[in-house]
């Protein structure tokens, strides 16, 4: 019985969000750019860059629907959990054993084991987070030390919408999170903004933003405090190459992809660059959204130009610590995977059968984006 409910959520999943078309590209800067509202373009670079327009039509989209869930290695579930469950008033869905399947997917080595905490914003149907505490499986690193902005590979933070992150914030720091910077103010198109990246166990990074002078967009799920995520984001090394996987690939709709960054004046701004850069140091943003989604499933790369950091592409897989992948919906894994391979792009996982409660039972494989992140694609068994 469990598991027939578990598929039905997943089908339901699958079908029940194709009517969010309306104000989209209108309104996208607003509620989409939180890290971009109070930047300008560069004078010395909007001349000289050209932006490669987005396919005219898009290719035939892999999938129409916002990921189901976003999964995280980390050290400790509960010590992780509680910023969700406490500050997020995040629900406990499932807590339990790591599907054997899914460890002889991961290649983790003989004797690997985890346990798994999966976690939603009341009311969603998508958007979970999984936490995976990996036991036997061999040392763990973080995904992304330091998390520095500059740094690429891997995911960097997921992003959801706040009530009085002032109060949030206050409550994370005594919980024992850090974050990336102060709270920062932000200004655009009429709307003001309170923003922040929050910096939990492991390095996981959580970045909330607030609505302060306009409502929250028609449709999205209520919530009290922290919404269910609706994006995640990414730092690369080349834009245009994520540009080609999201479009070209899988049939993503753009939501931002415009010329280089700076700031008028120095400014307090989420990705932590030096104030006194913020006027110098240009970055890109992509951002991409599956066809027909205007509030949710989202990805977005950032490219910053002029500082040089490492690049963590090869440290994200298990059992390393902090967000390793997002997974969207198919209504097929073998004609997905087809898609994707006719358009160029390498399989990383081939398809494997594996129960992931709440969802129930699935047919998944995995692609890997340019910086190493991992995107799955699961099919409702």
């Amino acid at each position: 019985m469990h598991r027939r409910r578990s598929n039905m959520a997943l089908k339901l999943a699958l079908s029940s969000s194709r009517v969010r078309k309306r104000l989209f590209r209108l309104a996208a800067p607003v509620f989409a750019l939180g890290l971009f509202a109070s930047c300008q373009v560069s004078p010395d670079l909007e001349d000289v860059v050209s932006v490669t327009p987005a396919p005219d039509p898009l290719p035939s989209a892999i999938t129409t629907q916002p990921w189901l869930m976003a999964t995280a290695s980390v050290s400790d579930l509960d010590q992780t959990a509680r910023f969700f469950r406490e500050i997020g008033g995040y629900e406990t869905i499932y807590e339990g054993a790591l599907d054997e399947s899914e460890i002889a997917a991961l290649n983790l080595p003989d004797g690997a084991s985890g346990e798994v905490l999966t976690l939603r914003a009341p009311g969603s149907d998508a958007g979970y987070v999984r936490l995976i505490r990996f036991d036997n499986a061999g040392r763990k690193v973080p995904t992304r030390p330091g998390a520095r902005a500059w740094d690429t590979g891997c995911f960097w933070s997921f992003m959801v919408r706040a009530n009085d992150l002032i109060a949030i914030y206050d409550d994370a720091i005594a919980m024992g999170w850090g974050t990336e910077t102060p709270i920062a103010p932000l200004s655009f198109n009429g709307s003001e903004l309170n923003i922040v990246v929050f910096k939990g166990p492991d390095g996981l990074q959580v970045q909330a933003y607030e609505r302060l002078n306009r409502p929250i967009p028609e449709g999205f799920t209520p919530f009290e405090r922290l919404s269910r995520p609706f994006n995640i984001m990414q730092m690369t090394r080349d834009r245009e190459a994520v540009r080609e996987l999201m479009e070209d690939v899988l049939g993503f709709e753009r939501v931002w992809y415009g010329p280089p960054y700076v700031d008028e004046q120095p400014t307090l701004m989420p990705l932590g660059i030096p104030q006194n850069l913020t006027t110098s140091i240009p970055y890109k943003a992509g951002i991409f959204t599956p066809q027909t989604q205007t509030l949710y499933g989202r990805m977005e790369y950032i490219e910053i130009d002029g500082l040089d950091g490492f690049d963590y592409a090869q440290r994200c897989q298990a059992p390393n610590l902090g967000w390793l992948s997002v997974t969207y919906p198919v209504d097929s894994v073998e004609a997905a995977k087809a898609m994707i391979v006719s358009r160029g792009w390498a399989i990383e996982q081939d398809i494997y059968a594996a129960e992931r409660p709440s969802f129930g039972d699935l047919k998944l494989f995995s692609i890997k984006a340019p910086d190493g992140a991992t995107i799955e694609f699961a099919e409702a068994d």
